[in-house]
């Protein structure tokens, strides 16, 4: 991504341009992969760019033949028209009905992106059904596929700072009822990958960020309201989404017999502190924090993603500065905070 060095990305339609191009490694993986590709859950934040990234890598390893699907409700008719401008083919389904399920086409390559978050305190229930019920569901109506499954660093407890984050191996200790919920969705597919014989990957995102959503962009934009920056949650990890979402999808030549388990995260620890420092300095506005940083913090060590793949093509320190950029240009964002600063796991 040579062209965003020393520039800004001046809109909406270069900024998904750019979150959707495809890495010379997911071309070289796509070459190689055999059959259609569906993604449930394509109309979320990563979803459309996601999507639109698998449909330039087929085109790029000459599989034009190949099909994109994506399916969702889409409430939004603007992103079903995106998506079908570009190439992908859409489905309306509301995929907790479940005669709607069971009538999606069987395809050989399915990556599973829907869950809730936001809102899962007071709605436990549709919480657990979305992101453990409705898993188990996809997994039994795909069994012959290959499956890339969506999950999160929320499995993981918070881990003292000085240790660098949790690895794969590590015992999962989710902290709050969305936490859990998630952990019940990788037990729930390792179950059906081990007894069925699906073959399935579980991505541990932790996090994605992009102009106009992401932990980035709530620092950046409380530092330029003047807000107080809570340092309680004092570190964490980011990570481009274009790079996240090339990673997710060139785990389709990993996926195995239990799941083959994923941490996607930048390779820098992040201090809530001089970050927020740094976004002063840019947009040249003082900085008030409240609250001490606490020892421990949601981290993930994604160290081998990295073997894997190699390094984010963009780092965190490029990222603040887009980030940055895009506030004082008063770009538009989702308006969707993340709340990653909650240590309770209540979302």
């Amino acid at each position: 991504m040579d062209d965003l060095n020393g520039t800004a990305i001046a809109n909406v339609e270069q900024l998904d341009d750019l979150l959707s191009t495809p890495t010379a490694g997911l071309i070289d993986t796509f070459s190689r992969l055999d059959g259609d590709l569906i993604v449930l859950g394509v109309a979320g934040k990563m979803g459309p760019t996601l999507a639109w990234m698998a449909r330039r890598a087929f085109n790029a390893a000459g599989q034009h033949k190949r099909r994109v699907l994506g399916v969702a409700r889409f409430s939004d008719p603007a992103r079903e028209t995106w998506l079908r401008e570009r190439g992908i083919e859409t489905i309306r389904c509301d995929l907790l009905d479940l005669d709607a399920l069971k009538g999606l086409p069987d395809v050989p390559n399915v990556v599973s992106m829907f869950a809730m978050k936001f809102g899962a305190t007071g709605q436990e229930a549709r919480t657990w059904a979305m992101n453990a019920f409705l898993p188990g569901l996809v997994v039994q109506k795909y069994r012959g596929s290959r499956v890339v499954v969506f999950s999160t660093g929320n499995v993981y407890a918070l881990e003292p700072v000085t240790r660098g984050g949790s690895k794969e191996t590590d015992a999962l200790r989710p902290v709050g009822e969305y936490g859990m919920s998630c952990m019940g969705r990788e037990r729930i597919v390792e179950h059906l990958s081990r007894t069925l014989g699906t073959s399935a990957a579980i991505i541990r995102l932790n996090y994605a960020v992009e102009m106009r959503y992401g932990v980035l962009l709530d620092l950046g934009r409380k530092v330029l309201a003047g807000e107080p920056i809570d340092l309680t949650m004092g570190y964490f990890n980011v990570i481009w989404q274009g790079d996240a979402n090339a990673q997710a999808l060139q785990a389709f030549e990993h996926v195995g017999i239990p799941p083959f388990v994923l941490n996607v995260a930048g390779p820098e620890i992040l201090s809530v502190r001089e970050v927020a420092q740094r976004f002063g300095a840019l947009m040249d506005r003082p900085v008030v924090f409240r609250g001490e940083e606490s020892p421990d913090a949601l981290l993930n060590d994604a160290s081998v993603s990295r073997s894997l793949f190699g390094p984010p093509r963009l780092n965190a320190a490029r990222l603040i500065e887009l980030t940055a950029d895009w506030l004082l240009r008063s770009g538009p964002t989702l308006d969707k905070p993340t709340h990653f600063e909650a240590r309770d796991g209540r979302f």
